[in-house]
């Protein structure tokens, strides 16, 4: 186990390059230009737009362009905001637990509807709860996070004014308001990942239980608990821990779209203003953090497998 996580915390330089450099060449081709923006858009003279374009080095050649971002992020230097003039390395560390905490409150709002809802499927299946389940999988995955979230602030803010529409308010300011702002946003991611948890963790745990040693479990006279939670969910949590790894990186794309709907001053609301504006530097430091995160989260997802199965560990 020690050599993997070693050598994927090593794999994570080469990694690393080839996403920087692939978003810096992305982001020369899209169409516009930062130094006319900042120099004042159609307004902007000549002169004042190579000013900008000699202040921000925006007249170098884009490999050079690269070199120089590179080494300064090498030194934890991942370049100044064009439009706030701010570091943004500061900028991520005031807005990355934002966004983590809308994560974690999304995460447990799926293991809080998928665990329950596919084990009680996979033990009864073909039972009502079971056929219940299947349709709200099935309706989890077709609707978009987004719509839900448009839902929710309808009926639950707007018209029955449970929690507020929009807004946030720290941890450290207020745990209760910090939860009646996460609610919405949290129920809205967790809605699809928990569909699509309840509905794996369902198909591993009935294939699970008609394997033979989970019948010999049952004619031992196990009791529910010790057939289903000892043998049978063990072996079958092993698909359901991959495809939570996928549900957290699709829960971190989907902070993007929220952030905004919910008017969360997170890591998305970040990107997307850097995306409007062509704010490289933006753009690529919060890029480098949603992959460094998506890593460390493939990186626990092996360790779980060989907590789960020692046969899989690697030594």
């Amino acid at each position: 186990m020690a050599a993997l996580i070693a050598r994927r915390l090593l794999a994570i330089i080469p990694i690393l390059l080839l996403v920087s450099f692939a978003v810096f060449m992305l982001i020369s081709l899209v169409p516009g230009d930062a130094a006319v923006t900042l120099a004042g858009g159609i307004r902007a003279t000549p002169q004042k737009i190579q000013q900008v374009r000699d202040q921000l080095h925006l007249n170098e050649p884009i490999l050079q362009q690269y070199w120089r971002w590179l080494s300064n992020a090498a030194q934890g230097n991942l370049g100044t905001s064009f439009y706030s003039r701010q570091p943004v390395s500061h900028e991520i560390a005031a807005r990355l637990p934002v966004t983590l905490g809308m994560i974690l409150a999304g995460l447990f709002v799926t293991l809080l509807i998928g665990v329950p809802l596919g084990l009680i499927s996979g033990m009864r299946a073909g039972s009502r709860i079971d056929k219940g389940g299947r349709v709200y999988a099935s309706i989890g995955i077709a609707v978009p996070d987004f719509v839900i979230a448009i839902v929710l602030v309808i009926l639950v803010a707007v018209q029955w004014r449970l929690v507020p529409p929009s807004g946030y308010v720290g941890f450290s300011a207020s745990p209760v308001e910090w939860l009646r702002h996460m609610a919405l946003p949290a129920i809205a991611l967790g809605i699809a990942s928990g569909a699509v948890l309840s509905r794996q963790l369902r198909a591993s745990l009935v294939d699970t239980m008609e394997s033979n040693y989970v019948r010999a479990a049952w004619a031992r006279g196990g009791s529910a608990r010790t057939v289903v939670g000892k043998h049978a969910l063990k072996n079958a949590a092993m698909p359901v821990v991959t495809v939570l790894g996928l549900q957290l990186g699709l829960l971190v794309g989907g902070t993007v779209i929220l952030e905004q709907i919910f008017s969360i001053p997170g890591m998305g609301t970040y990107f997307l203003r850097g995306i409007s504006g062509f704010d490289l530097p933006v753009i690529q430091g919060v890029t480098i953090v949603f992959v460094l995160f998506m890593i460390l989260m493939s990186l626990l997802v092996d360790i779980a497998y060989g907590f789960l199965n020692p046969k899989v560990r690697v030594h």
